[in-house]
């Protein structure tokens, strides 16, 4: 078989199917010699910044000289960026490799009778024997949707348990209130395992605190005013932490969104938590400063944006950190946006044009089939703005359209990580 046989069997796995519990997932892993068991495991469960916190303390922790597993989704262009070993996704040659024995223990278990995994459980259960064979020491493990009934939750022991911000996103799975939502979250919990969480409403700190309470565990909360942030230079953010600990060390991020130093002092405290007075500062210092987190506010080319936002609470976020670079460039803005179907784009649509004054709105559609339509969503624009909304169905005609309209405007593009991810492509194309 080769690589692309192997990724297009993977794709074929219905991704949005009634999910298997996670004690499926813990069968899986029996049947492949229960490789999580080698990791020192660090679980990330939230809906926003997931996939920062987890870059954040992959690099930090090499920085250590530590060898790390990074397991996140979703991919923007190839499948291998899912499973990084120490700061490089997986060959095409690994990822076989590891497909053929993750692949021959479902070949068993659908002898038995036991049903085929998930999309993600199969990935899930890739990524983890990569990084046993690897001989990693620890993994660092996004969790796919929610946290209790995801196919991550299947590790017993991890040596600590992550929550970021909590918003409203795939409601019609995990509920329509925060406090519901952040239920799902922190499912992810369990005795022994301390965890570290952002301050977020009242009513989903409270889920998670009474759940900490139950259970008997060590928690750190991530205040609101656990940082300080200086300002926007250079492509850079600059924040120090309220903490003697970290001196008066002023830390930056090669990101200028607004709410990236939450996440990076979310991981600082992780890494506080496992090395205390070993720890490496100053490589850690360097190591963020280093991280580029692809489709989060992140330039692709000179003053053209790509933001994975693509849900209401997200896209206030990336509202604020427009609203920061403004009073820097002060130059002129255009949106170009696509959603999929089972979003709130109708009010992250009315968000949009109510906080961030753009003078041109693009929308496009994604090329996959939850793809919304674009009339829909020119037609929600048109509903909130009197500044021109142009439609381009196909996503190459929007970024052609757009890098000839530029006239030195910031572009921002948001929306979907489909998008984001698409738009990755077309620049590597060209």
């Amino acid at each position: 078989m080769t690589y692309q046989e192997a990724a297009a069997y993977i794709l074929s796995i219905p991704k949005f199917t009634t999910k298997n519990n996670p004690g499926h997932t813990k069968e899986f892993l029996r049947y492949l010699g229960n490789p999580e068991k080698k990791l020192k495991v660090i679980h990330v469960a939230g809906t926003n910044g997931k996939g920062s916190v987890c870059a954040y303390m992959d690099a930090m922790l090499r920085a250590q000289g530590k060898s790390v597993g990074l397991f996140t989704s979703p991919h923007l262009v190839k499948m291998n960026e899912r499973i990084v070993i120490n700061g490089d996704m997986i060959s095409d040659k690994t990822f076989l490799e590891v497909f053929g024995i993750v692949r021959g223990a479902v070949k068993r278990m659908e002898e038995n009778h036991l049903p085929h995994p998930t999309f993600f459980e199969f990935l899930f259960c890739m990524a983890v024997t990569a990084f046993a064979r690897a001989g990693v020491e620890y993994a660092v493990l996004e969790t796919g949707l929610g946290g209790r009934l995801d196919a991550t939750n299947s590790v017993e022991h991890p040596i600590c348990s992550v929550i970021t911000s909590i918003g409203f996103d795939h409601m019609e799975l995990l509920g329509d209130t925060l406090e519901k939502i952040a239920g799902e979250k922190a499912g992810i919990l369990k005795t022994g395992t301390p965890v570290f969480y952002v301050e977020g409403e009242e009513e989903s700190n409270r889920v998670i605190e009474n759940t900490v309470e139950k259970l008997g565990i060590p928690c750190k909360k991530i205040g609101k005013n656990a940082y300080k942030i200086f300002g926007i230079q250079n492509k850079h953010i600059a924040f120090s932490c309220i903490n003697a600990y970290y001196e008066d060390i002023i830390w930056k991020l090669h990101n200028t969104g607004i709410y990236q130093p939450e996440n990076a002092c979310l991981a600082l405290e992780v890494m506080r938590y496992l090395f205390g007075e070993h720890g490496n500062l100053s490589d850690w210092k360097a190591a963020l400063e280093r991280v580029v987190w692809q489709g989060r506010m992140e330039e692709v080319l000179p003053e053209i944006y790509i933001d994975g936002a693509h849900n209401l609470s997200a896209v206030k976020r990336f509202a604020e950190s427009v609203s920061v670079i403004d009073k820097k460039n002060q130059r002129g803005k255009v949106i170009l946006f696509s959603a999929v179907q089972d979003k709130d784009y109708h009010h992250m649509i009315e968000f949009l044009c109510q906080h961030v004054n753009a003078e041109l709105y693009v929308v496009t559609q994604i090329m996959d089939k939850r793809a919304e339509d674009i009339t829909k969503l020119a037609d929600i624009f048109r509903r909130y703005t009197d500044k021109p909304v142009v439609e381009k169905a196909v996503p190459g005609d929007a970024w052609k359209y757009l890098l000839e309209n530029q006239n030195g405007r910031s572009v921002y593009c948001l929306g979907s990580l489909y998008l984001a991810g698409m738009i990755k492509e077309l620049i590597g194309k060209r």
